[in-house]
């Protein structure tokens, strides 16, 4: 294995730098938690990466057994882009860095969120007792990607899956809803801009979007 990036320290945290530290190998990482991708789905997702970086990305991740290639069956018959077992068992690197990261002051705000991101913030940031030992299943339909999410008093489980199949949808773009669950925003008023659909039971939607609270940022 080569790295363009070495630290010159016995530490498992520099390895992982060498490892993961290039600038979007976590991302695409990320973007494989749910399960494997094609090139032009990781483009389209991380819509601020070249080709090349994103080719060379993957060749590196590939080679420090990160990421697996494997070819889907007919009739899609393209290669596609996924987690090594290894590579699966880093969510908790990404689960930590988030619950670190959001309550920085400086975070920017208004920047696009993927899907994947999305969903693997609320496995992130579900408040146990904010929902109050609720079960429920929620779907939702980002574009042509369907996935659900399973809440109960274990956390929350999310998967690909028919967004239909839950006991309420989201459908729209995931910042949208990201705007309902994080930014505090009415479902009416989502839906009056027809940024956002709701179909199912409308009140565990809204009881949903209040199960993910963010927490302060640090005193200065």
């Amino acid at each position: 294995m080569t790295t363009k990036r070495h630290y010159d320290d016995a530490c498992a945290s520099a390895h992982a730098l060498e490892l993961l530290g290039e600038r979007w190998a976590l991302l695409i990482v990320r973007e494989l938690m749910l399960g494997g991708r094609r090139f032009s789905d990781l483009r389209a997702e991380l819509p601020g990466i070249s080709a090349n970086v994103l080719g060379q990305r993957l060749e590196e991740l590939e080679a420090r057994r990160v990421v697996q290639r494997r070819r889907l069956p007919p009739p899609a018959n393209v290669q596609a882009y996924e987690l090594t077992p290894w590579g699966h068992d880093a969510e908790p690197i990404l689960q930590a860095l988030a619950r670190w990261a959001v309550r920085s002051p400086h975070r920017p705000a208004g920047l696009p969120i993927s899907g994947v991101g999305l969903l693997l913030s609320f496995r992130t940031m579900l408040d146990l007792k904010q929902a109050r030992g609720a079960e429920a299943v929620v779907g939702f339909r980002f574009g042509k990607a369907g996935y659900l999410a399973r809440i109960d008093r274990t956390g929350c489980e999310v998967m690909r899956g028919e967004a239909e199949q839950g006991q309420c949808a989201f459908n729209g773009a995931p910042d949208a809803v990201a705007m309902a669950v994080y930014g505090g925003v009415l479902l009416t008023e989502l839906e009056t801009t027809g940024s956002l659909t709701v179909t199912g039971n409308r009140g565990l939607a809204r009881r949903f979007t209040t199960w993910f609270p963010l927490p302060q940022p640090p005193l200065s």
